[in-house]
């Protein structure tokens, strides 16, 4: 039976590193390194608009829930919604303090735009996976909103990402119970990562001929 102590629950945000590079996600969450840079600030900016902590809004049949705190004992991760929209439905579930019942489907705000990759709806779905766990209900849809399209992706959930979220979480959970970093595997993709040069300290930390010369002058 897997441990249910919440020291050992995971971020839930950790999966889109873990799919974007394993070691990124091993240096930020098993070494404790980061490196702010351009992308990570926007990305940062960008989430102050949807992170407010604990407030609700009701539009109608829609009830928006920023900064919802979510977590899945099955999968021993734990994070934050950027949004949540419950949709009242005959269908759905109960939800404190509203009359009617809901179906919750996750927003999540990114900086860019859609990747080529699996990261973003990896993430998705991991949102959508506590959900269901702590609703008791079907997570199906979802949405991502790009903020350099200006535009929000409807997302389908399904049975098969949901269990590859599943199959990520455990990798994650392996590596950081033996404290393992993977290797350098340096790709196209390494360019696009905020630690290149914790990751990279060699190639990116390289002189250039410029610098040398003014240094030994100074010397």
């Amino acid at each position: 039976m897997a441990d249910k102590d919440e020291d050992s629950y995971l971020m839930l945000s950790g999966i889109q590193h873990f799919q974007f590079c394993r070691r990124q996600w091993a240096l930020i969450h098993i070494e404790q390194q980061w490196e702010e840079n351009a992308r990570t600030i926007e990305g940062q900016h960008l989430h102050r608009n949807a992170d407010k902590p604990f407030t609700r809004e009701k539009r109608g049949d829609k009830l928006v829930v920023r900064s919802m705190a979510v977590k899945s004992d099955d999968l021993r991760i734990t994070g934050i919604c950027d949004v949540v929209e419950f949709i009242r439905d005959s269908r759905g579930v109960e939800i404190t303090g509203a009359e009617g019942k809901y179906i919750p489907y996750p927003v999540e705000y990114k900086r860019g735009r859609p990747k080529p990759d699996e990261a973003d709806l990896l993430q998705l779905a991991a949102q959508a996976i506590c959900l269901e766990e702590m609703l008791l209900c079907e997570v199906n849809t979802g949405y991502i909103f790009y903020n350099e399209i200006k535009h929000r992706i409807e997302v389908p959930i399904t049975d098969e990402i949901k269990q590859k979220v599943k199959r990520i979480a455990m990798e994650m959970h392996d590596y950081y119970e033996r404290g393992h970093t993977p290797k350098v595997k340096t790709g196209a993709f390494c360019k696009n990562c905020s630690l290149q040069s914790i990751c990279l300290p060699q190639l990116m930390n390289k002189r250039t001929v410029k610098s040398y010369i003014e240094g030994r002058i100074n010397e």
